[in-house]
């Protein structure tokens, strides 16, 4: 009987983690959070008044087993003078879908089947009107995920603009899980928004499952500046409810010179470094490798390596 994961996400992170996920033994629930307001997925949204689709597309295509051929299709940008410019045609198909269908969780099942994914992927929510709202430390009220993401100020909370409505199936995988998974990703725009909800809090609370994030390799500009691992694990759990992280899963990899400059000086990111002391006054057990790869001049965590520690973390 394959263990069953619920896996927490949005943007390339969990797209990422569910490359090496998929080769392994696991029963797989990918939740996306659908708040994103920005590119292709901010102007389909706007026009067609539907959740945000652009990370759903890229989940469905990572966890499919088709030829890479066609991934590639799915994947395609137009770069037009039209009104096309910059729309993913997967992004297109997914509306498409969504407007014959009038249901985002259908639409997604459809796409999986087209393309053979054998895992399920959810929204975290069908409201077309999900918005994702921040305070900064001054005061200021910033609406929309990608205006968050632009601020680039010091947030001091960050909460919904009207709660959104959490599908069922959501709760009743966070209920059966035996791991839930908080995917490496921003922080505010990826793995926050979850625990926003009241509904998904009260459901974590009520479950046995252990709690597990996967912390990023790098800060996030304006978001996470010199945070350490401990710094990530505690606020991830400021936003839980009764119970937290369990287990943390860091990059104890020293990252190439070279690469830490280009970070600092173009991305203005830096390395998250392992802080051992307060890790063990948290308390979460730190499970750390050699994550770190550098893929196309991107550094990446080893999707497989840190599957196979999941994997490993399960069957004990």
């Amino acid at each position: 009987m394959h263990k069953k994961i619920v896996v927490f996400g949005g943007g390339t992170g969990i797209s990422y983690l569910l490359r090496g996920l998929k080769e392994f033994p696991f029963d797989i629930t990918a939740v996306i959070s659908v708040s994103d307001n920005g590119r292709s997925t901010g102007k389909l949204r706007r026009e067609f008044n539907t959740p945000a689709v652009g990370d759903v597309r890229k989940v469905i295509t990572n966890l499919s087993s088709i030829d890479l051929e066609i991934k590639n299709i799915l994947e395609y940008r137009f770069n037009t003078t039209s009104d096309l410019d910059g729309h993913a045609l997967g992004n297109l198909i997914l509306t498409a879908l969504l407007d014959m269908t009038g249901s985002f969780k259908d639409s997604i099942f459809y796409l999986s089947k087209l393309l053979d994914v054998r895992h399920k992927v959810l929204p975290l929510s069908e409201d077309a009107d999900i918005t994702l709202m921040a305070e900064g430390m001054d005061g200021t009220i910033i609406k929309g995920e990608e205006e968050i993401t632009q601020a680039n100020i010091k947030i001091k909370r960050l909460f919904y603009e009207k709660e959104p409505h959490v599908l069922d199936e959501v709760l009743d995988a966070i209920q059966n899980a035996d791991l839930l998974i908080f995917s490496m990703g921003s922080l505010y725009t990826s793995i926050l928004p979850h625990i926003l909800s009241s509904k998904v809090r009260e459901a974590i609370d009520n479950s046995k499952a252990p709690i597990m994030y996967l912390c990023n390799i790098v800060t996030q500009p304006g978001e996470t500046d010199g945070f350490k691992v401990g710094d990530h694990v505690y606020f991830i759990n400021q936003y839980l409810g009764k119970r937290k992280v369990d287990v943390v899963i860091a990059n104890n990899k020293e990252i190439k010179k070279e690469i830490a400059v280009k970070y600092a000086t173009e991305e203005r990111k830096d390395p998250v470094l392992i802080d051992y002391a307060n890790l063990k006054s948290i308390p979460v057990e730190l499970i750390e490798s050699d994550l770190c790869i550098v893929d196309e001049n991107t550094l990446k965590h080893h999707s497989l390596k840190l599957s196979s520690l999941i994997f490993s973390y399960l069957m004990r």
